[in-house]
């Protein structure tokens, strides 16, 4: 008859899930230090476990959701200060856009002013079939 060793491996299991809850904590600390972003894959990777193992880890599992709500970013990244615009560029940007506005509100008017397109057309066509138009064309288009 085999001899009773279930104890034995009894104390190797608690012995390696200790190991594993140690590198999980102490993994968590690290990148908690690093300002890494905490979630269960990082934490995971990090201390070598399964993320499975992760979440059925009740006390783990809180800390690590607790520190991911801590540092959470928020939906609207602010911009750092030395790419935000000055209030000065921000004026400038602004008289632009003002002064385009007013040249493209002048070309409309002038636009509208003329006759319409449809007009313009027919006073270049020739008058009866045959004729030649009344512009000449100087523009010659070159070899391709």
């Amino acid at each position: 008859m085999p001899a009773d060793n279930s104890r034995l491996i009894v104390a190797a299991v608690r012995r390696r899930s200790a190991a594993t809850r140690r590198r999980a904590v102490s993994a968590l600390r690290r990148v908690d230090a690093t300002g890494t972003v905490i979630s269960f894959e990082t934490v995971a990777r990090e201390a070598g476990v399964s993320r499975s193992w992760l979440y059925n880890q009740p006390d783990l599992r809180a800390e690590i959701e607790r520190l991911r709500a801590r540092h959470r970013v928020p939906a609207t990244r602010q911009v750092p200060d030395r790419q935000r615009a000055s209030d000065a560029s921000l004026l400038r940007r602004l008289e632009a856009a003002a002064k385009r506005n007013q040249q493209l509100e002048a070309e409309n008017r002038e636009l509208t002013r003329h006759s319409p397109l449809g007009e313009r057309r027919t006073a270049d066509l020739p008058s009866r079939p045959g004729d030649t138009p009344k512009k000449k064309f100087s523009a010659v288009i070159g070899p391709c």
